[in-house]
């Protein structure tokens, strides 16, 4: 674990060494009106080898009265379907932008009930929905499950991945367009996304410098205005142009990322820290229960009993305090933090800590 982290370290401590570079346009900002559409539906996968919901989910047994009904079968008022090879699920996909009606998409599986697995399992033809309550897309098709799930008699059981979650290639099919702006405006919207007055001024500069003065406006450090032609093939083209445009990117303030959940720290470039003296140190607490048979003595009348006795112990590890130079870059922090052979948990007790004496130049940010 500590060789890992180490070799994340030196990584970054070589990203710091390395000059900064022009980015392309498009790696800095996103197109207002062009955008992703998530969609959702509620479906039944059939065909499932005994690991469907149990009788317990209603709605799966409603969900298959109301499907059959379509196909001219009514089941008697008050019976209760015996379903096991069925479970209803949750539909999810995301649309491109710009996609027309007949092309496909990936869709996602997932169980909403108590099904074991979905493996070997169909789904039905199942509409998608927008926000807007419409329907965008339809999906049907056989699903692809990664993960295995086996139980025995006894109730042992063992799980590789899940199995509650299935993938369909190009199983769903777009229906209709999701409409959009983009065509119409006088103007295109340049989001940034990373905010920064820097970036915002340094794009419109480069639109400027390509298309004249006047052609880019930045409104914000996240908004540039970019004045394009309205006819459909010259927007295209001009978009095309600006994708080909290098921008310098504004400094931003560097991060530091703790994965509270894997113990995984990420230092980012730029981070620096102020003088200041740390001393870090480990307490550690023992409590062991040893306990003992009281025999009362002979003819008392007493009962023998069991006596709790508990052995505690505290201890506490010596670390030398140790210093930064105030300035100290990343390169700096890894050869100290190495030296102490501290782990990822000690880096970020540490970091914290700097953070709340003033003395880190970093924004932490904890996932």
């Amino acid at each position: 674990m500590r060789s890992v982290f180490k070799f994340g370290l030196m990584v970054w401590a070589l990203l710091l060494t390395l000059p900064a570079q022009a980015a392309p346009l498009m790696d800095l900002v996103d197109i207002e009106g062009i955008r992703a559409n998530q969609v959702v539906g509620y479906g039944l996968v059939v065909g499932l080898d005994g690991s469907g919901d149990k009788n317990q989910v209603k709605f799966t047994s409603q969900s298959v009265a109301n499907l059959i009904k379509q196909f001219g079968i009514n089941l008697p008022p008050n019976v209760d379907p015996k379903l096991k090879n069925v479970a209803a699920v949750m539909v999810t996909a995301t649309i491109p932008p710009s996609y027309s009606a007949g092309q496909t998409v990936d869709v996602t599986v997932s169980s909403l009930g108590d099904a074991k697995s979905l493996r070997g399992g169909q789904l039905l033809m199942t509409p998608l929905m927008g926000v807007d309550g419409e329907v965008y897309a339809l999906a049907q098709g056989a699903l692809v499950v990664g993960g295995v799930t086996a139980s025995g008699r006894s109730g042992s059981s063992i799980a590789i991945n899940s199995s509650n979650t299935g993938l369909i290639a190009n199983g769903g099919t777009v229906e209709r367009m999701i409409p959009s702006d983009f065509n119409e405006r006088s103007d295109v919207m340049l989001n940034l996304r990373k905010p920064s007055f820097q970036t915002a001024s340094r794009v419109a500069e480069a639109v400027n410098a390509r298309f004249g003065s006047g052609s880019a406006t930045a409104l914000s450090g996240t908004k540039v205005s970019v004045t394009a032609p309205i006819s459909g093939n010259q927007r295209i083209s001009y978009m095309a142009i600006l994708e080909t445009l290098d921008v310098q990117e504004g400094r931003t303030r560097p991060k530091v990322v703790f994965n509270s959940r894997t113990g995984t720290v990420v230092v980012g470039q730029g981070v620096r820290v102020k003088a200041a003296a740390v001393a870090h140190g480990t307490l550690t607490v023992t409590i062991s229960e040893t306990p003992q048979v009281s025999q009362p003595g002979a003819f008392s009348g007493g009962q023998t009993a069991v006596v709790p006795r508990s052995d505690i112990g505290v201890s506490q590890q010596r670390n030398p305090m140790f210093a930064w130079p105030d300035g100290a870059e990343l390169d700096s922090i890894i050869k100290t933090v190495n030296s102490l052979g501290a782990t990822p948990d000690d880096v970020m007790s540490i970091l914290q800590a700097l953070e709340q004496a003033g003395a880190l130049n970093a924004e932490l940010i904890v996932i």
